[in-house]
């Protein structure tokens, strides 16, 4: 193995803690006799126990080492792999190489452990080769890298030769782009440990299946959003959102929607918190070269009087030294419609301590707003449509009482559990539900 692994150029800088550069140090020792039968297979099983982690959090069956290979292939993100992600595979001397290293990535394909298996007396590549995985929720792993990564393992196992791998390969990263964003709808940001301003994206897994035509009513909102997400994915003009209104209206459940109707088209979501806003430039500058549109999104979005970092969010919106990319758009939610909170003391218009007239102060507060191109309303329901809501969420799940009863106690339980809203029906239904015991 260690022989073939050597070829890789453009997928050579693996890194070494690798489970495939691991394997390869393994077998380059175990020919040589540099080491004990008992420390290699110590050794090895340490990687099939990594390989098996990996399977368990993406679903894996039936061949984990092509599963495994393929996944190295989709997430390995070189100068080859972005720019197939961006303009398909065009020709090119670089092709030369990139077919040389699927020869050996076929080569991998094939390998055979029997040698290893013999020499060290196991068998659990044979096992791994051969997997049966369990059933289980949706929930407990990655389906959509799953299915992708599977699909394309069972596709690179009938390829003859590497010009058939090579076709494989760069139409995946054509058709769902390379590394995590291509795998991955929505992702949250986290610095990395000792390092201030390294950031790392992390895959938001098994994100709410919600579709739009989940969310009952609101039906302008709706439209209004869905024009302007789809002449953004189109490359045409677009704005900036900001959904305001009552709680519990579906504000957060449309931006989720959103993102699941268009995900297929590629857009993807950055959720941003209002302590990593200072990150914003530099997160920016790290997907404006992608060829994905990306929503940061912010929920809950909302400034106290003492905050100050609606600023950092006004210089990347609009008016900051570099202009913001045009595959990136901000959409937000907020129960405030000003985002700033406001007070009799900002409306007064005495001259301020600090020379300033209190009124201006208030106006570069209010301002933020005028950033957002769209602004859309989520009002808190009427009673007659929160009975809708209620009663057409019941109907959905198999409930079959009565619409008049429904209602009734669709009524009694606003009155103790937080008022009129959309959020309100969908834990009345889920009371329902537990009571009759559906599922």
């Amino acid at each position: 193995m260690y022989q073939i692994v050597s070829k890789l150029l453009i997928y050579g800088d693996m890194p070494k803690d690798s489970i495939l550069m691991e394997l390869s140090d393994i077998c380059k020792e175990a020919d040589r006799g540099m080491d004990s039968e008992e420390e290699l297979v110590k050794r090895v099983y340490q990687q099939v126990k990594r390989l098996l982690v990996l399977a368990t959090d993406y679903g894996f069956d039936k061949n984990l080492w092509h599963n495994y290979l393929t996944f190295l292939l989709i997430t390995d993100e070189n100068p080859f792999s972005l720019t197939c992600e961006k303009v398909g595979a065009k020709d090119g001397s670089v092709n030369y190489f990139a077919k040389s290293d699927f020869r050996a990535f076929l080569e991998l394909f094939q390998f055979d452990f029997q040698r290893l298996e013999e020499k060290l007396k196991i068998d659990c590549f044979t096992h791994l080769t051969h997997y049966q995985a369990i059933g289980k929720p949706e929930l407990m792993y990655n389906k959509n890298v799953s299915e992708k990564v599977q699909a394309l393992s069972e596709q690179l196992e009938q390829t003859k030769d590497e010009e058939e791998f090579f076709s494989c390969v760069t139409a995946f990263y054509r058709d769902y782009g390379v590394g995590m964003f291509g795998l991955n709808k929505a992702f949250r940001i986290r610095t990395k440990e000792g390092e201030k301003h390294a950031l790392v994206f992390q895959p938001i897994n098994n994100m709410d299946k919600v579709m739009l035509q989940d969310l009952i009513g609101y039906e302008i909102q709706k439209k209004k959003l869905i024009e302007n997400t789809a002449a953004f994915v189109e490359g045409r003009r677009a704005n900036n959102v900001l959904l305001f209104g009552d709680s519990g209206t579906g504000k957060s459940t449309s931006i989720k929607a959103i993102v699941n109707e268009f995900y297929d088209r590629g857009l993807r979501m950055i959720e941003i918190y209002k302590h990593q806003f200072q990150d914003l430039s530099n997160v920016i500058a790290q997907i404006k070269n992608r060829n994905y549109k990306f929503i940061i999104y912010m929920d809950d979005l909302s400034f106290e009087e003492f905050e100050v970092e609606y600023k950092f969010l006004k210089a990347v919106i609009e008016g900051g030294v570099e202009t913001k990319p045009e595959n990136i758009l901000i959409y937000a939610t907020s129960n405030r419609r000003h985002l700033i909170k406001e007070t009799w003391k900002d409306r007064d218009d005495v001259e301020a301590e600090n020379g300033l007239h209190r009124s201006d102060t208030m106006e570069e507060k209010l301002s933020l707003v005028n950033r957002f191109g769209v602004t859309i309303n989520y009002s808190k329901p009427t009673q007659k449509e929160y009975f809708q809501i209620a009663v057409e969420l019941a109907r959905r799940i198999g409930i079959e009482m009565e619409e008049e009863k429904i209602c009734q106690e669709a009524n009694k339980w606003e009155l103790s559990h937080g008022g009129i809203s959309g959020r309100t029906a969908q834990q009345f239904v889920n009371y329902l539900a537990g009571m009759q015991k559906i599922s």
